[in-house]
């Protein structure tokens, strides 16, 4: 006679092994798939934990991630243990995925030119008589991740913490970056402090593998890029 090992259930895990308080513990990014899934089925079987009805719907898309969100809620009932509300809990949130990456392209605009840039930054230093310094965050694909305001100064002039701007750059997992500020005065001119910000946060990026792609000095609807001028 075949003897069947029973494995412990979920619950009688050790606290931090369970999927859902491993998440509270430890963030969503310290599960593999198959935990993430298991939380999405919330229960298996009289004979099938959580994770392991999640192991056998991922083995039936092969272990693929983008396999998986091509099957019907009809395919995912001919699992044993998956029924109709488990099987709409998967396609719904892997739909939900699909619709935040469409999104996210859609709405992140591709910045391959200083005017790019300008078009994107304009909007956050133009009509303020008092200097502000921000960056530009982008993707791999020079996709802007975010914009944000590193510090705000007076009229003529504001400091730059490299520390923060590549805290900000390395929390967003940033591939690249563009500085920007304004120069309530009107001129573009760049002072010799600013290329020397310009050439210190660029060093230090090397370091971090974050790629300093220009520096936009706006004045109105005029700008200077120091990546056009050559002297980035």
């Amino acid at each position: 006679m075949e003897i069947i090992e029973k494995r412990p259930a979920i619950k009688d895990w050790l606290r931090e092994d369970q999927p859902r308080e491993k998440l509270l513990l430890h963030g969503k990014s310290s599960l593999s798939n198959t935990e993430l899934l298991a939380i999405l089925l919330r229960s298996g079987t009289s004979t099938l934990s959580a994770v392991d009805l999640a192991q056998k719907i991922l083995q039936m898309a092969g272990n693929n991630l983008h396999n998986l969100a091509q099957l019907t809620a009809s395919d995912l009932m001919k699992i044993k243990g998956v029924g109709e509300e488990k099987a709409l809990a998967i396609v719904s949130a892997l739909e939900l995925g699909r619709r935040r990456k469409a999104a996210d392209t859609e709405k992140r605009p591709r910045i391959v030119s200083s005017g790019d840039a300008f078009e994107v930054i304009a909007p956050c230093l133009q009509d303020i008589n008092h200097e502000e310094f921000w960056i530009i965050l982008l993707n791999r694909a020079n996709r802007v991740i975010r914009t944000h305001q590193i510090s705000q100064g007076g009229t003529s002039g504001t400091v730059a913490d490299p520390k923060i701007v590549f805290k900000l750059a390395v929390d967003n997992l940033a591939s690249g970056l563009i500085m920007a500020h304004n120069h309530p005065s009107g001129e573009t001119t760049a002072s010799q402090a600013d290329i020397n910000l310009t050439q210190k946060i660029k060093e230090a990026g090397k370091l971090l593998e974050i790629q300093v792609l220009d520096h936009l000095i706006l004045a109105g609807q005029k700008y200077f890029s120091f990546a056009d001028e050559g002297i980035l």
